[in-house]
């Protein structure tokens, strides 16, 4: 297998080098957990940035890429939606990846470092089912033992990843804590992770305690380079905007993390705005929240006036967090990425919208990108790229029309 720099993301800039060092994007990040899971996440942090370097588990990484999840996805010109909007739009398609997200590309990379450090269980939390799918196919891979956790709400109204995740071997454990979304499958993963030395705990999004954030962001950091050559190769120039879907945020710093050294290209960023800006009805975190110490990290949070996490609503389960990535925090800070509000219905019509006119049918998680292409790029001269995260097989039985 050749050794190439595929899967390695651009590490010029102070802040990348800090983040896989010390855990800190600016003042966003770090590790805010008791002394004994601190422990574990120190030893993985070391692991993770000795092994990231070596040739043999590089090229181990870009052959399942190649020759099991099917990279590189294409970059298709979506020619109806464009004449639609009238202005020119990409699609990186992250759909027709294996298990039809991207979220397949964390885990095979996090599943082959387990391997390396002697793991017998993996565990994993997901919230629209993908990242379960993912994590429970990549186990099956690699024969290793699965246990994903899932609060009952999301368990419910994703029920087609439910089943694909038992045909694939994993155990299903389903949580009724807090509002039975994904933060509280999180806190489930974590308490069995503290009690449970020898499972590795596969963290789906770029967020928690370092190093999951910086280690994400460098498996996800392929759909950024390849979308950058892609485009290159096609219009012999650089996007003027790129775009994605943020709830925790993986999928999109992967597809960001390709473009933040190239200061025209302006990036910008859908969250799940439910019923819009209104406390306990939106899971838009970016645009309402604050910074505060959730689940391991220091970043922005939807939070009351005590500064307590709260509910959140957004009709993507993927997209129903109250945290975000630090990353994200800090490129909002920055302002190197805009953060917007996307809400159910918005991203309903544009579900509806890209299925009609390109023969797509997106996740709608990713749909929320696609309102917010069509809304910013309307009668723009201009060229860009939407992340189109994942295929929407899984929210067929939902009433979206």
């Amino acid at each position: 297998m050749e050794h190439t720099n595929k899967v390695q993301d651009n590490q010029s800039n102070q802040y990348t080098r800090q983040a896989y060092q010390k855990g800190y994007f600016g003042r966003y990040g770090g590790i805010h957990v008791p002394g004994v899971l601190k422990e574990k996440l120190d030893h993985l942090a070391f692991t993770f940035n000795e092994i990231k370097e070596k040739g043999d588990f590089v090229n181990e990484l870009n052959y399942y890429y190649r020759d099991y999840i099917g990279r590189p996805s294409p970059l298709y010109y979506a020619h109806r939606l464009s004449e639609h909007v009238n202005s020119r739009i990409y699609l990186k398609r992250e759909d027709l990846n294996h298990t039809g997200a991207h979220k397949i590309n964390n885990t095979v990379g996090q599943i082959l470092l387990a391997k390396h450090m002697g793991a017998t269980e993996i565990i994993a939390e997901t919230g629209a089912g993908q990242h379960g799918v993912a994590t429970a196919t990549a186990a099956a891979l690699m024969g290793i033992k699965c246990k994903i956790f899932m609060g009952r709400k999301d368990a419910e109204r994703q029920q087609m990843n439910v089943y694909r995740m038992k045909i694939l071997g994993a155990e299903l454990v389903t949580t009724e804590r807090g509002t039975a979304t994904l933060k509280d499958a999180i806190n489930a993963a974590l308490e069995y992770y503290v009690d449970h030395p020898e499972a590795f705990y596969l963290l789906g999004s770029a967020v928690g305690p370092h190093p999951y954030p910086s280690m994400v962001r460098y498996f996800q950091s392929v759909i950024g380079n390849e979308a950058k050559n892609q485009f290159m190769e096609k219009e012999n120039r650089l996007p003027d905007a790129i775009f994605a879907c943020v709830g925790g945020g993986s999928n999109a710093i992967g597809m960001f993390s390709g473009f933040l050294d190239d200061p025209e290209v302006k990036i910008y960023a859908a969250e799940g705005g439910g019923e819009g800006e209104i406390l306990y009805k939106t899971a838009s975190t970016l645009v309402m929240g604050k910074p505060v110490v959730f689940q391991g990290t220091f970043s922005y949070c939807l939070v009351d006036e005590e500064h307590n996490p709260i509910d959140t609503y957004s009709m993507a389960a993927g997209l129903d967090y109250p945290g975000v990535g630090p990353e994200h925090s800090y490129l909002k800070d920055t302002k190197r990425a805009e953060y917007f509000t996307v809400t159910d219905q918005e991203a309903i019509e544009a579900f509806k919208i890209l299925s009609r006119l390109e023969g797509i049918i997106p996740a709608i998680e990713s749909a929320h990108a696609v309102s917010l292409a069509m809304k910013m790029m309307k009668d723009q001269e201009a060229v860009s790229i939407v992340n189109l995260s994942g295929r929407g097989d899984k929210d067929m039985d939902r009433q979206l029309f």
